[in-house]
């Protein structure tokens, strides 16, 4: 029953002795200059212990201006923080793991920046929603300011350095986060991506931004290196969003995705890898079949059954997992050998959901 889980996957720099993948999980434990802890390099090394195929880590900002999402997030921009990662990736590839860097910009959803920038956006559109809690914030999202020219320039840029920073830190590859509700997901979108200029408007202008990031991200990340790029649907302002044009913009996003060369698609969603706009696919098995390109799956699949299905049935290549990881860093090793892993509790990450918040397990600083 569990045996598809446990097949290597081997695609050009995807090389992983299982289907398996811890899902980026915002954990929130950095320093207060964004520097990874040697905490959280146990934390990620006990998942490569736990026998799972490929880490992505949490979002990490890839500026110093307005790309920080959250106060304690880790960011790869400066030299200290590029040091302080090495620690992680050094710890994972002991224990025999691959790690990759989620890369990001919160755009308009910015909640926790020490530096008190002015968050930024394709439009000045206030984000429907309230900042969460759990990740230390409170109240209504900001209005943020327009990007110009020179602005998004300089993001695509960034993104660019933040990947020439993560090879030198160590790591496996990189994962471009353009889903929930971020920064790239808000130039996908017309509901807060109004412009008028040739950033906005038709879908082929609204691309324009997440293939330019992820062309700087290819240019520096070595063709034996991976590449990948997570989207979703969803947001983290409002789960319940979806894509404006249904099939044909699912279509016109992973066909545009799939002239990317060496890529991966991390594909989310929170309604469970369910059929969508009645195609009879997943989003994640639409972006496999538009795309040609290796795909993870994410979204309650911690159960098995429906991960099962979508390795069999060709909708994906690889499951990614967060609750259970959360709950067991040992899952895959559990799983495998046929034992019952512990079960998620909200707990886990309440009422912060940093290293710090109640473990039962108590796991990822031992």
């Amino acid at each position: 029953m569990t045996a598809p889980l446990f097949e290597p996957f081997r695609h050009g720099p995807l090389d992983l002795p299982n289907r398996l993948v811890v899902a980026p999980l915002t954990r929130v434990s950095a320093t207060p200059d964004g520097c990874a802890t040697p905490e959280m390099a146990a934390y990620y090394r006990r998942y490569a212990e736990g026998g799972w195929g490929l880490i992505v880590t949490e979002a990490t900002y890839v500026d110093d201006h307005a790309s920080q999402g959250y106060f304690r997030q880790p960011g790869i921009v400066t030299a200290a923080q590029v040091a302080a990662w090495r620690q992680a990736t050094d710890a994972v590839h002991a224990a025999g793991g691959r790690i990759i860097l989620q890369l990001s910009h919160a755009g308009a959803l910015g909640q926790g920046n020490p530096r008190g920038r002015q968050t930024v956006a394709p439009s000045a559109i206030r984000p429907a929603g309230e900042i969460a809690r759990r990740y230390r914030g409170k109240g209504p999202y900001a209005v943020p300011a327009a990007l110009d020219e020179a602005g998004i320039a300089a993001i695509i840029a960034a993104f660019g350095q933040a990947a020439r920073n993560a090879m030198e830190a160590g790591f496996d590859g990189v994962e471009i986060h353009g889903a929930n509700g971020y920064l790239i997901h808000q130039f996908l979108t017309p509901d807060s991506n109004q412009r008028s200029d040739g950033w906005g408007g038709s879908l082929e202008n609204r691309l324009r931004f997440p293939l330019a990031v992820l062309q700087a991200a290819r240019d520096a990340v070595p063709e034996g290196r991976i590449l990948g790029l997570r989207l979703s649907q969803s947001r983290a302002n409002d789960a319940g969003a979806q894509w404006q044009d249904g099939a044909a913009e699912a279509e016109g996003i992973f066909t545009a995705m799939g002239r990317v060369p060496g890529l991966y698609l991390h594909i989310s969603s929170h309604t469970g890898c369910a059929p969508v706009f009645d195609s009879g696919l997943s989003l994640a098995g639409l972006a496999r079949r538009h795309s040609g390109h290796p795909v993870i799956a994410n979204g309650r699949l911690e159960s098995g059954d429906l991960a099962q299905k979508l390795l069999a049935d060709g909708e994906a290549d690889l499951i990614s997992l967060g609750k259970a990881a959360i709950a067991d860093p040992d899952w895959p090793t559990k799983v495998q050998r046929g034992e019952i892993p512990v079960p998620f509790d909200p707990d886990m990450i309440s009422p912060v959901a940093d290293l710090t918040s109640r473990m039962a397990w108590d796991w990822s600083l031992g």
